[in-house]
């Protein structure tokens, strides 16, 4: 269920319970006015999801004419800030250009920046995840997923320690479990990315050197 933005309240489906939640719930407090200001928008939905595995967040336009930004929902406040900002940046771009730009190209870039700048001091952001950030804004990527350093910080302020390693820890030819317990051998990594073969069939994938995984303990290891 979608609902205005001006009402400031979201529903998010969570453990099967329809919950009310405020969106100046999911960010720092100290960015709440500015969020304010940027969402302030008749035009402009905004939906709270569960927690997608191929993204963090996204925007679309509404076959009315409307427009809508659906957000994971996350514990960790400055990873959605960032989201937030992210995604607002393409609302704005819809609004500024009538002609189509490439959704992570100049356009988008420039104004990605001019929203960002605001929120970049200490008050909103720790000095660790500011520093990555504000190099990070200077020429942003289509996903902060790409910015290892960025994402080494913000994984510092999740609230739940989910036991795993990220992928560019493990070392080349050891065995890692990467969802629903399947079991991949790290290969080789190709340009940014990491080549890895599932072992139950021998294929291969390339892995992001941000993934989420948990290192296999060699059974046949002494203890």
């Amino acid at each position: 269920m979608v609902i205005s933005i001006l009402t400031v309240k979201f529903y998010l489906f969570q453990f099967q319970i329809h919950k009310v939640h405020s969106l100046f719930d999911l960010i720092p407090a100290n960015s709440i006015e500015l969020i304010t200001d940027l969402i302030n928008s008749e035009n402009l939905s905004i939906k709270i999801v569960k927690t997608r595995k191929t993204k963090h967040g996204d925007f679309r336009y509404l076959k009315d004419g409307k427009f809508q930004i659906t957000l994971n929902h996350i514990d960790n406040k400055f990873r959605f800030l960032i989201t937030l900002v992210h995604e607002l940046a393409h609302f704005k771009v819809s609004q500024s250009f009538k002609y189509r730009v490439n959704p992570h190209g100049f356009e988008w870039k420039k104004i990605y920046k001019n929203l960002m700048l605001p929120f970049l001091n200490n008050k909103i952001f720790p000095d660790d995840v500011l520093r990555h950030l504000a190099f990070h804004m200077i020429n942003p990527p289509a996903t902060t997923d790409s910015d290892i350093n960025l994402v080494v910080a913000l994984q510092n302020y999740e609230l739940n320690d989910d036991n795993k390693s990220f992928l560019f820890e493990v070392a080349l030819k050891d065995s890692f479990i990467y969802q629903e317990n399947k079991v991949f051998i790290k290969l080789h990594k190709r340009r940014k990315r990491y080549i890895c073969k599932n072992l139950s069939n021998g294929q291969k994938f390339l892995f992001s050197p941000v993934a989420r995984v948990k290192i296999k303990i060699n059974e046949n290891s002494s203890s």
